[in-house]
C-alpha cells in the first residue's frame, strides 16, 4: 500500500491529523472514553519488535487460473473476517489498477494473487476469490485506496472495516499501517516497497514479502483498535462510516482536470490556457492508450513552458527544456499539432475555473462578510468538539460540506431542524450530525445576532 495522504473526494478525505487522546475524560463519551494511551509515544512505549517476514514463510504468488481457484478453496477454508491489501503502479501507468492482491485468513493464511498476468478476462479468473470474500468482513487499511481497484476485478465488500478510519476516530496522530501496527501490537513493520512499480514482472522476493507482511497482522490490529473504539464509546460512529464507506459512490467532478496542470497559476491569458489545455489533453490521451502516468509522458513543467512561449517549429520547440531529449524530438510533431490547434479555436477558456459551490473562505470578507463571521463562529465550535472527542475536524463534517451550508445560510427561528436535513441530504452520518447540529445552531444563532460590516468592492 503506497504511503501518503488520502485524495480529495475521497468520503474520509481529512488533511489535519487527529491530536492525540488525552487522560481527562470526555463529558459527551463518558468517563472510560478517552484512553491513558495518549502519552508521549517515543518516551512511554516498549521498544517494538521487528517484523521481518511472515510467520509462514512468504506464500508462492498464485499466477494462473488453476493457481488462483487453489487460492480462493484455501481461503474458503478458513473462517471469520479476510485482512486485504492491494498494490498497484502509482506514478508509473495511466490506470489505477491492482497488480498484486494480498489476502489473509484465519485458518487458511495468506494468499498473494497476480490478477494481470493470466492472459484472461480478470473478471472471470477471479470470480472463485470473489466468491469466497462475498461471505465475509473485510478488513483493510485506508480501504477508499483499494476499493476502487479491486471492484475492477468483481469484489466488492458485503461489511468493512477500515483499521486506518478507526485510527482517525481514535484521535491517533500518527495512523499510518506501521505506527498503529507498532503502538498497538507492539510490532515494527520496515518500510518498504509501496510506493514501487507494481506492474513490475517477475515481482522481486523481498517485494513479495512487504506485501505478505501488510496483511499478516491486519486481523490482529482491526481486533486492537476495536476494543480502543469500545473503551472510547465510539463503535457505533465507526460502524457508521465503514458502511458509508462501502457504500459511498463517487459524483463525477465537473472540474476541467488540465487546469491542475502544476504552475498553472502563472498563465493568465486565453489563448496560453488554450495552449496548456491542447498539450495536456494531448499528453492524456497518449498517457492513457499506453498505460504510463501522464508525468512521464510529458512533465507538467515542460507543458507550462511550450504553451508560454508558444513555438512554431521543431527547431524552436527542440530549443525548450525536455523536448531537446531524444524521446521528445520523435513526438515533436504531436506537441507542434497541440499548439496549432490551440492558436485557432474559438473555444478559448477562461481566465478562473468557473465555481462550483462557495468561493474560496479567504474571499469571504471581502464579498460576503455576514457569511464569513458565521464561518468563523462554526470553525471554532467545531474546533472545540474536536478536542472534546478527539477526532478531527475534518472527520467530524467535512470543510466542503460546512463551506455550502454556512455561504447559503438564511435565519430561522430554529435552525437546528433545517441543518441536520441539510447534513442528512448531503450525506452526513447520523453520529455526525448528533454531535455537530447543536455547535452549529448556536454558532449560526449567535453570529446572526452580531452586526457585520457592508462588503467592499
Amino acid at each position: 500500500m503506497p504511503p501518503g495522504c488520502h485524495r480529495r473526494g475521497s468520503p474520509i478525505w481529512a488533511p489535519a491529523p487527529a491530536r492525540e487522546m488525552t487522560d481527562e475524560p470526555s463529558p459527551d463519551l463518558g468517563p472510560e472514553a478517552p484512553e491513558s494511551q495518549a502519552t508521549s509515544e517515543s518516551s512511554s512505549e516498549p521498544s517494538s519488535t521487528p517484523l521481518l517476514a511472515p510467520a509462514d514463510g512468504v506464500p508462492s504468488l498464485a499466477m494462473y487460473p488453476s493457481d488462483i481457484a487453489r487460492a480462493a478453496a484455501l481461503l474458503a477454508s478458513g473462517s471469520g473476517p479476510v485482512a486485504i491489501d492491494a498494490e498497484r503502479a502509482s506514478g508509473f501507468r495511466y490506470s489505477n489498477r491492482a497488480y498484486l492482491v494480498q489476502i489473509r485468513r484465519e485458518g487458511a493464511g495468506t494468499v498473494l494473487i497476480d490478477p494481470v498476468n493470466h492472459g484472461a478476462d480478470p473478471l472471470a479468473v477471479m470470480a472463485p476469490v470473489a466468491a469466497v470474500l462475498n461471505e465475509a468482513e473485510w478488513v483493510l487499511h485506508a480501504a477508499d485506496q483499494d476499493l476502487p481497484c479491486l471492484a475492477e476485478l468483481g469484489m466488492t465488500p458485503p461489511a468493512l472495516y477500515d483499521t486506518e478510519l478507526a485510527g482517525r476516530l481514535a484521535g491517533y496522530d500518527r495512523v499510518n499501517l506501521a505506527a498503529m501496527v507498532e503502538r498497538l501490537l507492539g510490532l515494527q513493520l520496515t518500510k518498504g516497497h509501496g510506493a514501487a512499480d507494481w506492474s513490475k514482472r517477475p515481482l522481486p522476493a523481498d517485494w513479495l514479502n512487504y506485501a505478505a507482511l501488510d496483511v499478516e497482522v491486519l486481523l490482529e490490529l482491526r481486533t486492537a483498535i476495536a476494543e480502543v473504539l469500545e473503551k472510547q464509546g465510539k463503535t457505533h460512529w465507526a460502524a457508521e462510516e465503514f458502511e458509508h464507506l462501502r457504500t459511498y459512490v463517487a459524483t463525477p467532478t465537473r472540474r476541467d482536470r488540465w487546469r491542475r496542470t502544476s504552475g498553472i497559476h502563472k498563465v493568465r491569458a486565453p489563448r496560453t490556457l488554450a495552449a496548456v489545455r491542447e498539450l495536456w489533453t494531448t499528453r492524456d490521451n497518449i498517457a492513457q492508450r499506453r498505460d504510463i502516468a501522464p508525468g512521464r509522458i510529458l512533465p507538467d513543467a515542460a507543458i507550462i513552458n511550450a504553451a508560454t512561449n508558444d513555438p512554431d517549429s521543431a527547431e524552436k520547440l527542440t530549443a525548450l527544456p525536455v523536448f531537446g531529449g531524444s524521446r521528445q524530438r520523435r513526438s515533436a510533431q504531436v506537441w507542434l499539432d497541440a499548439l496549432a490547434r490551440a492558436r485557432t479555436t474559438e473555444d478559448l477558456p477562461t481566465a478562473t475555473e468557473p465555481l462550483n459551490g462557495p468561493p474560496p473562505a479567504v474571499r469571504w470578507s471581502r464579498r460576503k462578510p455576514e457569511a464569513a463571521a458565521r464561518l468563523e463562529a462554526a470553525r471554532t465550535g467545531l474546533t472545540e468538539l474536536s478536542q472534546r472527542v478527539s477526532v478531527p475536524s475534518e472527520n467530524l463534517l467535512t470543510p466542503d460540506l460546512l463551506r455550502r451550508l454556512i455561504w447559503d445560510w438564511q435565519p430561522v427561528d430554529d435552525p437546528a431542524p433545517v441543518i441536520d436535513a441539510f447534513l442528512a441530504e448531503a450525506g452526513a452520518r447520523p453520529w455526525q450530525r448528533e454531535l455537530t447540529v447543536p455547535i452549529l445552531a448556536k454558532a449560526l444563532a449567535l453570529s446572526a445576532a452580531e452586526p457585520t460590516t457592508e462588503p467592499t468592492e
